[in-house]
């Protein structure tokens, strides 16, 4: 009987969230009022039957630990499923791995001790609402080596950088680039098999190669049985602090948000509880989401306010992001502002970006 294990690798995932990313990593950075964006990959990951999961981080992951705790809030806490955090080790006199390689490496037992035949791979910069069991059906029943999880771009599809695109001939993936003409993306998430994944971690090691997928998998795809399965979901990928910003208020949109939000398989994240948000007299608050926790004494338009935040009196908040615990002081402006968690603006400043590159403040500064 073939089953998953599960693997969310963080290591090429670097501060590709600017100022978001100057004190945590950008699988920890808050999403949509009350997540973080590794609750997508993780949730996507239990809902779909697995229950040995691991995380290859690198840096800055203290914000991240205290977000998982001990997987219990994921469902990955009882005697039959584990959370593993794998941070670096790098200690054996032995090892010549590089890159990502070394992560793979130096957790090899985490791989060899499990019963699972295949495992799922992938970062936190895709974000949907997907349940991969017939991926892995199809996985099988296809007798790949490896499977690529793809879509082909829709109105389902709100926010894409940059990414891959699949090409393939003969129901096998032939290359991967990035020709925006080509409507066939490719998600970051693959299926593998474990013993496939052995092989091609021993030929990288014995090759000096320090990309698992890229020198291992894209780069020699004629050798390898690479299948894609494509899926049809509303999804984001998240690479730069413009995609992140859009997706944001992308999800006030009712139909974005029930798509993602509201779906037989729930995203879960770390439960927290706080009084619901107390709504002043002469406050305004439209097409906003708005978590547990705050207090609103101004206006809100189109904007997205984390718990514990504060809005004084005669302040006006259009178009921005405002995250966890941040107090915003008495006739204030923001307008196309992202400001992240513990951050505190005095009376009267007036901060404005723009639709395309928003006025970003660091955690925990005061303006």
């Amino acid at each position: 009987m073939r089953s998953l294990m599960g693997l969310i690798n963080l290591e090429n995932e670097h501060d590709f969230l600017e100022e978001l990313t100057y004190f945590r990593n950008g699988a920890s950075v808050p999403f949509a009022g009350r997540y973080r964006l590794i609750d997508f990959s993780i949730s996507n990951m239990v809902n779909s039957g697995v229950d040995e999961l691991a995380l290859f981080v690198n840096q800055k992951y203290r914000s991240l630990l205290d977000h998982l705790e001990n997987g219990e809030n994921f469902g990955l806490n009882d005697k039959h499923s584990r959370l593993f955090v794998l941070p670096p080790d790098w200690h054996d006199p032995t090892d010549i791995s590089r890159g990502d390689l070394r992560h793979f490496h130096n957790n090899r037992d985490f791989f060899s001790r499990s019963k699972a035949t295949d495992v799922i791979i992938s970062g936190s910069q895709f974000i949907a609402n997907v349940n991969y069991k017939d991926a892995f059906k199809y996985h099988v029943e296809s007798d790949a080596d490896i499977t690529l999880i793809g879509e082909i771009e829709n109105e389902l599809h709100e926010m894409h950088g940059p990414v891959q695109r699949i090409n393939e001939e003969n129901g096998k993936v032939t290359f991967l680039n990035h020709d925006q003409s080509n409507p066939h993306l490719y998600t970051g998430v693959y299926i593998i098999k474990k013993e496939k994944l052995i092989d091609i971690l021993n030929f990288c090691i014995g090759n000096y190669k320090d990309n698992f997928f890229i020198q291992g998998i894209q780069e020699r795809l004629g050798e390898l049985n690479v299948k894609v399965y494509n899926i049809n979901t509303r999804s984001f990928y998240i690479n730069s602090l413009k995609t992140f910003y859009h997706s944001n208020l992308a999800i006030l949109n009712p139909t974005i948000y029930k798509d993602l939000f509201m779906q037989d398989c729930r995203v879960r994240t770390k439960i927290s509880n706080q009084p619901p948000t107390k709504y002043k007299e002469d406050c305004t608050v439209k097409n906003s989401m708005v978590a547990n926790g705050c207090v609103i004494d101004g206006s809100v338009e189109n904007s997205i306010l984390y718990r514990g935040v504060t809005v004084g009196k005669g302040t006006v908040i259009k178009n921005s992001i405002i995250m966890t615990n941040s107090k915003i002081g008495e006739n204030v402006v923001l307008e196309n502002v992202i400001l992240d968690k513990d951050v505190t603006i005095n009376d009267g400043q007036h901060l404005a970006g723009s639709n395309d590159k928003p006025f970003v403040v660091a955690k925990r500064q005061t303006i």
